[in-house]
């Protein structure tokens, strides 16, 4: 497909036609399923009288349409390969259609698709016109109901959204199950799914005295799995109830666990589907990362119920409405039952280092795009994370109470309803009596605003004048940025009692940890009664998605990682410490000097093993370096190898010097309690693993035999997976084949299992890294039809495996290049996400750039998708 064209959000109008009731029945069969649909339609009072009804369409072959029980006559309709036009309908009428579809060969995974034996469907966001011909757009709500009809032999169970209606037999070893959803929904929450499954219920009893019934449906061998996301989800029932007063409105919440998936779940109305990654768990299988993540989709999942599901996205443009808002909704859900510092940190670290690079790159777009050619290219970072962090500054803006208030009113106002980001923002503004039309800006631009900081300490008069200047460089369509308006909080921490100063600003006190707006180009804040010079604490728990420049040296840095009160700045001035060491020794790598540790790292990290903390999670972040990958967001240009050398030398050095320390902190974080994923033995796993890895730094004979004894112990997937991984990455072969082979002999029936098995060996800093990944494409468990193969093989390795997938010779790119062109033809979605590390061409040296996009314009050349056409032809642009 050659220049599809973009699609843009000023051209918006409303559908001439609206569907108020859908009827569906689905005869299934993997060759040849048939889809009856039945749709009450209405023209919009926006619509001309002569305006035809256009509908979505794809891959459907078209066996019978009526209107009002009369067939039509081919000069009364067209088909085109997107979709069916009616000429002259009714102003009110039903249209009845039978199509059938194959959903056998749908390798996409979009629209009704057969996994394993399983029939699934995903709509989000355009899949449903690959099941029937329909307005396939967020702002045409209707309530449905579906007949699912099924061999009960290999289809014993027949789920669709809303509450099973009847249910009986039917000629030929047959059956049926109606299900109907009262409320109105777009076709994007519709689901289906149908396959040999077995259900673990449970109940809640919701805050007016309801009985939902909850269940989770899953092949037979993971009926172990499913405890742990239970518990997430009635644990998210109480949270939403208590923080944001949302009740669950059905009387059966489901959710199924499928293999293969292209996301990570999906939120239909009723009838959650969940790639088997984000809701299968038990201590053997999986690491505490991934009880935490489970913990954090199903809820996030779960609060789309409102946030999403009963208010809506007027269009696609809107997707961080509901993204954004209920990413936001996950993260404070997370933080509340598990450590809020550590929680603000991992989310951070992520941010800064993933986000701000789709911030920086060809790529780059507004949390509310303008315009787009393919939807699932939008389901970013940006929508998700940076609209989450937006969402988090508007809370902090108008204060919690009034941000409640302003939810209430949305949710009441907007109930059924398709709505835009404006209406969200007002609703707040409405509750708080705030203006927030500069604010708004946030939406509207891209690219992520830099402060540069700079403080002075007037002595005589005791003032503490801080002066913050913003700027958003340009992006590709916006060369010009306006100020907006940044929350800043901030301390300022006496140099002499290591103790945060009472902060007054204009007459007014802030206490002291205060908030302070930058809405110009430039702002000069004046404290008074400022009794000794201070070391400014900035945007405290990252209060606005910005990147921060203030000259602090060194003594400054390891001063607040030492006394900070704020958890998130105390971990940021240690990474910024180490950042300056990394500096240094990345040039002096490429200089070809001798490299010299900075002893005030060492310091500081004795000084934190030496002192501890009382939340040992948080000491683990602190004790992490910042990844190859964050580093190299900091240099003006990728030099690939200089960093990896670097964070080697500072790692073995730190090992090297405080080996007795981290020794120490392992054998006190040893424990031989029963496994559960609570935070505090989470914490201190985190913390003796962090410890090992250290250990192993050096490949002393005493670390590698505290790595194999943990390996072999088996205690829990957190403790053999990380051994593992140090054992793997070790320079010696005789630790790495053992482990590995008695890994995947054991692990060779799981699935999920077996992708950490990949990912383990392909992020191996080790120069066989790129000939591991070939051999492991023809692995049996590897597939390239599987999304989670695909990433946890090919997308594990091209962006955690850097010093490998950015080789000299340019293989890496050339392998990364062959599966995009591969996928383009399987998965055109899951082909356009891996493409990603080859469009960042721009930042790495010559050689680099001229292979790099050799392999984007080799990739051109193909037939491709609007998916990939999109992602590459902006790369190269």
């Amino acid at each position: 497909m050659s220049e599809p064209k973009p699609i843009h959000r000023h051209d918006y109008r409303p559908p001439a036609y609206r569907v108020t009731d859908v009827e569906l029945t689905f005869e299934l069969d993997p060759a040849a399923t048939q889809v009856k649909a039945s749709l009450q339609l209405e023209r919009h009072p926006q619509s001309g009288d002569d305006a035809p009804l256009e509908l979505d369409g794809e891959q459907l072959t078209l066996k019978h349409i009526a209107i009002d029980g009369q067939s039509l006559a081919n000069d009364e309709y067209a088909l085109s390969d997107t979709g069916l036009t009616v000429y002259n309908p009714p102003r009110q009428f039903r249209l009845d259609t039978v199509v059938e579809i194959a959903p056998s060969e749908n390798t996409a995974l979009e629209g009704l698709y057969l996994s394993n034996g399983m029939y699934c469907t995903q709509c989000e966001a355009e899949g449903f016109r690959r099941i029937t011909y329909y307005p396939d757009r967020p702002d045409v709500m209707a309530t449905f109901a579906t007949t699912v009809i099924g061999d009960r032999a290999s289809l014993p169970v027949l789920l669709s959204n809303g509450n099973p209606l009847e249910r009986g037999e039917l000629p030929g070893g047959r059956h049926f199950v109606t299900w109907r959803d009262p409320f109105p929904k777009p076709s994007y929450l519709f689901a289906l799914v149908a396959g040999d499954l077995q259900k673990v219920e449970d109940r809640f009893v919701t805050m007016s005295g309801r009985e939902v019934t909850l269940q989770l449906w899953v092949e037979e061998e993971n009926l172990g799995k499913t405890e742990h996301a239970m518990a997430s989800l009635k644990r998210a029932m109480q949270w939403d109830e208590e923080t944001y007063g949302r009740e669950y409105d059905l009387d059966l919440f489901m959710i199924v666990a499928v293999n293969d998936f292209n996301m990570g779940a999906m939120e239909n109305k009723g009838l959650n589907i969940f790639n088997s990654a984000a809701v299968l768990t038990h201590p053997h299988t999986a690491t505490d990362a991934a009880f935490q993540r489970v913990e954090g989709i199903v809820a996030h999942e779960y609060f789309h119920n409102w946030s999403g599901n009963r208010v809506t996205c007027r269009d696609w443009f809107q997707l961080s409405l509901k993204e954004g808002f209920t990413v936001f909704r996950d993260q404070c859900f997370s933080a509340d039952v598990n450590s809020a510092p550590v929680k603000r940190i991992e989310d951070v670290a992520f941010f800064r280092t993933a986000q701000f690079a789709e911030d920086a790159g060809p790529t780059a777009h507004p949390v509310r795009p303008d315009h787009y050619i393919e939807i699932g290219n939008f389901y970013t970072l940006t929508i998700y994370e940076k609209g989450a962090e937006v969402v988090r500054m508007l809370s902090n803006l108008v204060g919690w109470e009034a941000f409640r208030r302003g939810s209430d009113l949305y949710f009441e106002r907007f109930d059924g309803q398709a709505v835009t980001i404006e209406d969200f923002v007002d609703c707040m503004a409405e509750a708080s009596g705030q203006d927030l039309s500069q604010f708004m800006l946030w939406y509207s631009q891209a690219g992520t605003p830099e402060i540069d900081a700079y403080g002075e300490y007037d002595y005589a008069n005791a003032e503490y004048h801080l002066t913050l200047r913003q700027r958003t460089p340009a992006t590709p369509g916006q060369p010009e940025k306006q100020p907006l308006h940044i929350p800043v909080r901030l301390g300022l921490v006496g140099t002499k009692t290591g103790r945060d100063l009472a902060l007054t600003l204009e007459g007014e006190s802030l206490g002291s940890d205060g908030v302070i707006h930058l809405r110009e180009a430039e702002q000069t804040f004046v404290f008074t009664d400022v009794p000794e010079a201070p070391v400014p604490s900035l945007l405290r728990g990252f209060s606005a998605p910005v990147q921060l420049r203030f000259p602090y040296g060194r003594e400054d840095l390891a001063f607040l990682l030492a006394n900070d009160s704020d958890g998130f700045n105390r971990w940021d001035a240690g990474q910024r410490l180490a950042m300056l060491a990394l500096d240094d020794l990345i040039a002096a790598h490429r200089n070809g000097v001798e490299k010299v540790m900075d002893t005030r790292v060492v310091e500081a990290f004795r000084a934190l093993l030496e002192r501890g903390s009382d939340d040992k999670a948080v000491l683990a972040e602190m004790l992490t370096l910042p990844s190859e990958a964050y580093i190299a967001e900091q240099q003006p240009l990728v030099d690939v190898e200089a960093i990896h050398a670097a964070r080697d030398f500072v790692k073995q050095s730190l090992a090297a010097t405080l080996r007795e320390d981290f020794l120490r902190v392992y054998e006190e974080n040893v424990s031989e309690a029963p496994y559960a994923p609570e935070p505090d033995q989470i914490a201190r796993r985190s913390l003796k693993n962090v410890a090992l890895s250290y250990l192993m730094a050096i490949e002393d004979e005493q670390g590698i035999d505290i790595a194999r004894r943990q390996f072999e112990a088996d205690h829990n997937m957190t403790d053999v997976r990380h051994a593992l991984t140090l054992l793997t990455h070790s320079s010696r072969d005789d630790l790495a084949a053992p482990a590995l082979r008695a890994f995947g002999e054991k692990w060779a029936h799981d699935t999920l299992v077996m992708d950490q098995w990949f990912a383990i060996q392909v992020t191996r800093p080790q120069p066989d890294a790129l000939d591991r990944v070939k051999h492991l494409m023809a692995h049996p468990a590897f597939s390239l039809k599987n999304p989670n193969k695909v990433r946890a093989l090919i997308g594990t390795f091209a962006n955690q495996n850097r010093i490998n997938f950015h080789r000299a010779d340019g293989e890496g790119y050339r392998l990364l290049a062959d599966v995009v062109i591969e996928l383009n033809r399987l998965n055109p979605e899951i082909a356009a996400r891996l493409v990603t590390p080859l469009t960042r061409w721009q930042r790495f040296d010559e050689s680099r750039q001229e292979l790099m996009k050799g392999e984007l314009e080799r990739i051109r050349a193909e037939k491709l998708s609007p998916n990939v056409y999109e992602v590459i032809e902006k790369a190269l642009a």
